[in-house]
């Protein structure tokens, strides 16, 4: 584990203060058609519960059609932006910016994003952060592209210098292939100014496209703390590997030198699409918003219970369970929708954005 103590950056946790939140919204175009319906109405939930408590960025290449959907809400406190653009696809926390805090201020990074390895098309959602920061969505927060693939599902941050990731999706041979282990670490102490990078080893859920993204998986939580997904079902495929990921947890030391609080999620029944493919319903996948946890929920008896976990690692938190089961259907959930935008980048309010809606 190398480390990293000269650059003057900072990769914020994502339960501090934040100015917005950006969502790219379904259409027509993209693999969501045959629910289409359903999932409009889950992006009006989630635009909803996240207007509470901060502004909302949305990315679209239709904003009348966006526009209509969310014409039922009332006037927020903070503003709704929308933005129009063409997408692949809605998973802006892989292709949204990373923010890190510099000494002169907040910088946007914009890494490269090919389609979680080459999976699938990317070319339009490669291009979304710096269509944002050409319509001055941003305001005057400079932006800067890596030569780096990464996405922001595969990093968790704790704002005090460490990264934890996995090995399965960095090491991914169609994301970087020209780097090693030790390059990738190198390069994630530099651009985000971090001291340490803890590395899982194992850890997958069936269905995942992402090759292991650290956010279905385990995140870090305020003091020290880690939720992870546990399977306790023996006879599920997933059982033995995710024991594994467990006792990698239970070997890691914070910063200080002492275990790590761990929190494990329940597990759900397992979900399924109409082909008999396991879907990858996990409740790691939450969102920490300005006081609030927006957590997934799938019309599972664990549902309640993993609710309460979540409460326990954020204790001053306001927890908001919205269901998430079409979202599952395309392999991700509510982090994966979702890119946090910290306080500062916006500023008072975005300068002169694209369009804002009533």
């Amino acid at each position: 584990m190398a480390k990293n103590t000269t650059t003057k950056r900072r990769l914020p946790a994502e339960w501090e203060a934040q100015d917005a939140v950006l969502l790219a919204w379904p259409h027509a175009a993209t693999d969501w058609m045959p629910i289409l319906r359903e999932v409009d109405e889950l992006f009006v939930q989630i635009t909803r519960a996240a207007l509470r408590r901060a502004a909302v960025i949305i990315v679209t290449p239709e904003p009348e059609r966006v526009r209509k959907k969310l014409a039922g809400l009332k006037r927020a406190t903070f503003p709704l932006i929308l933005v129009q653009a063409a997408t692949n696809d809605t998973w802006t926390r892989d292709y949204g910016p990373i923010t890190v805090e510099t000494a002169r201020g907040p910088l946007l990074l914009d890494f490269g994003f090919n389609g979680w390895g080459l999976k699938f098309a990317s070319d339009f959602d490669n291009r979304v952060t710096r269509k944002l920061k050409n319509a001055n969505v941003f305001g005057r927060t400079p932006l800067r592209s890596p030569h780096l693939v990464l996405e922001g599902g595969s990093i968790e941050s704790d704002g005090r210098g460490t990264i934890l990731t996995t090995s399965a999706c960095l090491l991914s041979p169609n994301r970087n292939p020209g780097l090693s282990r030790a390059q990738i670490e190198t390069q994630l102490l530099r651009l985000f100014g971090a001291s340490r990078v803890l590395w899982l080893d194992h850890g997958h859920m069936e269905g995942d496209d992402t090759d292991a993204h650290i956010d279905t998986l385990a995140r870090l939580a305020p003091d020290d703390t880690i939720v992870y997904v546990a399977c306790d079902d023996r006879k599920d495929p997933h059982h033995a590997d995710l024991k594994a990921m467990e006792n990698e947890l239970k070997a890691f030391r914070t910063a200080a030198g002492k275990p790590y609080r761990l929190l494990p999620l329940p597990w759900p029944r397992a979900k399924f699409d109409d082909d008999g493919n396991r879907l990858p319903a996990t409740y790691a996948n939450f969102l920490v918003l300005n006081g609030a946890v927006l957590a997934p929920t799938y019309r599972d008896p664990a549902d309640a219970a993993a609710l309460k976990v979540i409460g326990r690692a954020f204790p001053k938190h306001e927890i908001v369970g919205i269901d998430c089961t079409p979202l599952i259907w395309q392999h991700g959930s509510l982090h994966c929708v979702t890119m946090q935008i910290p306080r500062g980048v916006l500023g008072a309010e975005p300068a002169n954005p694209a369009s804002t809606a009533p």
